[in-house]
């Protein structure tokens, strides 16, 4: 009887922190994604402004100048294209997050509304076994009261 109740009990205890199991995994994945996909991006701005600096120092005349000018319109250009397109990819990224949370919490849900369905099944059998013994033992006391009052 004990041995299993407790196997009910961690059954249900497994069943509570599953889905917060599965909440946090999936968090850890997303932040983590996020964070790679900022560290790479960090990476390529850096090395543009490094690359861009290095570009200046270089500039010894008029000619130089126009030139470095030029290319940093052009650099403004192709900066302003890799932050749209990491903007999408951030995007992307959180909608993903968003379906597999919506996708998870649907499993919660209906696992929940399982337990639940089989929690009541469960207790209504209970019930049904346990009012035929209750209206045997009580018709029992009955009849033997009435003996002894014979």
């Amino acid at each position: 009887m004990q041995d299993k109740m407790f196997s009910a009990f961690s059954e249900q205890t497994r069943g509570f922190f599953e889905p917060m199991r599965k909440f946090n995994g999936l968090m850890l994945d997303n932040m983590e994604r996020m964070t790679e996909y900022q560290l790479d991006a960090m990476k390529r701005y850096s090395q543009l402004g490094v690359e861009r600096m290095r570009a200046a120092s270089e500039v010894k005349d008029a000619e130089g100048m126009r030139d470095f000018t030029t290319q940093q319109a052009d650099m403004l250009n192709a900066l302003s294209k890799q932050m749209l397109e990491d903007a999408r990819a951030m995007a992307e990224i959180s909608l993903k997050f968003k379906s597999e949370l919506e996708d998870m919490m649907a499993e919660a849900g209906q696992n929940a509304a399982d337990q639940a369905s089989e929690n009541m099944k469960s207790a209504s059998e209970s019930a049904k076994a346990s009012e035929p013994a209750k209206a045997s033992s009580g018709g029992n006391q009955s009849s033997s009261s009435r003996s002894s009052k014979q």
